[in-house]
């Protein structure tokens, strides 16, 4: 007997698939809000660059608007609806996920060890569990000091013995407050029904890569496995015994599975025009982005300045479903500035400043000021189309 021929999607199917899995393409959901955003996405990726905002700031952004910074740290911290682990990068992490990643911490266990020796490791550990079955919630400062006064990856004894706790499941990464990681004991944080480590490997590994498909819409088996980080072989391994079914795209030359869901009806809605965080997990994996939009794009941050392109923390800007262009911003008091600029055209002027004037209000700021731009032409288009969509100076 025969398999059916797989789908075939062209390249704007899998783009609009990819862009509505998303979140966006169609009327964005307030009502989940950021919890809803992030048990879409099933990961949302921190780092330490602060520019406009922090990248996992951004992401809720990018696909619901001006929802308050404030409210975005309270959405992921409280009431135990998240967690911090290592996903794709260290991301959030909807609180139901727990239990999906016990596959790693099993082999984090397994390793016994991490990046640091320590040699009384045992000892130190116990006394971090009783500071923190005693006194609750402590960052690494609390417990004891994060450093040995070195440089910052000269860990303290309480540090790596707190980061091993955290790497193989008996304490939790609580909230993130001032950017420090906020320790708490797993049995403690965890709601009871998800405190369990009973899925097997292959049943963790099923989970996470069906909903690697889903939050991306259609992808090839090394996109299913960049999403957390997994190997190509543990993505073979559980692929036949997930929901997702196979497609070929137009062009992508590449085996393709899709989200059964995404593809019983055709994505239709509102574009979203935004600026993207370089580390949203719709442009985190730069092949797929490649492949899906035809966008090159480079972090740029740790390169060195006189060999940067497009600037230290140059944002996509994302148009009618497509990518086209990118701004190198910046803040000065009130005052956003696009140290960089390039457009895709005439056609992406307009995206630009809308992009550029909502991201300025989201971060209190009234005024846009371009510095550079690639092309002069489009810089004078850019500096006009701004003068008339920023809102007029109060009196």
């Amino acid at each position: 007997m025969t398999s059916a021929p797989a789908l075939s999607l062209s390249a704007d199917d899998a783009r609009r698939l990819a862009l509505r899995a998303q979140g966006f393409l169609g009327a964005p959901d307030r009502r989940a809000g950021v919890r809803g955003v992030l048990r879409r996405l099933g990961a949302v990726q921190l780092d330490t660059i602060s520019v406009l905002a922090r990248s996992h700031e951004l992401v809720p952004y990018a696909r619901l608007g001006a929802v308050g910074r404030e409210a975005v740290e309270a959405a992921y911290w409280s009431e135990r609806h998240a967690f911090e682990y290592w996903s794709h990068a260290a991301c959030v992490l909807p609180v139901e996920e727990w239990p999906f990643f016990s596959f790693r911490r099993r082999a984090l266990r397994a390793r016994g060890r991490r990046w640091h020796d320590l040699a009384e490791r045992d000892a130190v550990c116990a006394r971090v569990r009783d500071r923190l079955r005693a006194d609750g919630p402590l960052t690494a400062s609390e417990l004891g000091g994060a450093k040995n006064g070195g440089v910052w990856w000269d860990w303290s004894e309480v540090k790596i013995a707190v980061e091993w706790l955290l790497d193989t499941g008996e304490v939790v990464c609580a909230e993130r407050r001032g950017w420090k990681r906020v320790y708490d004991l797993a049995e403690r944080a965890v709601p009871g029904t998800l405190f369990h480590d009973d899925l097997d490997d292959a049943e963790c590994l099923r989970r996470l890569v069906g909903q690697a498909g889903a939050a991306l819409g259609v992808a090839t088996r090394a996109d299913l496995a960049d999403y957390h980080r997994l190997r190509g072989a543990q993505v073979d391994a559980v692929l036949p015994d997930t929901p997702l079914v196979p497609v070929e795209v137009e062009g992508w030359g590449k085996p393709a599975w899709a989200d059964p869901a995404a593809l019983a009806s055709p994505p239709r809605g509102r574009h979203r025009t935004t600026l993207l965080s370089p580390f949203d997990s719709l442009v985190w994996d730069r092949p797929r982005t490649e492949r899906v939009f035809g966008f090159t794009h480079r972090l740029e941050a740790y390169v060195p300045r006189p060999r940067r392109v497009h600037g230290y923390f140059a944002m996509p800007l994302l148009a009618g479903g497509r990518l086209v262009g990118r701004v190198d911003p910046a803040r000065e008091g009130r005052t956003l500035v696009a140290r960089q600029v390039s457009m895709a055209g005439r056609r992406a002027v307009a995206p630009m400043a809308a992009a550029l004037v909502e991201a300025a209000t989201w971060v209190g700021c009234d005024d846009v000021r371009v510095e550079r731009c690639d092309d002069v032409t489009l810089a004078g288009a850019l500096r006009a189309e701004l003068a008339t969509t920023l809102p007029a100076p109060a009196d």
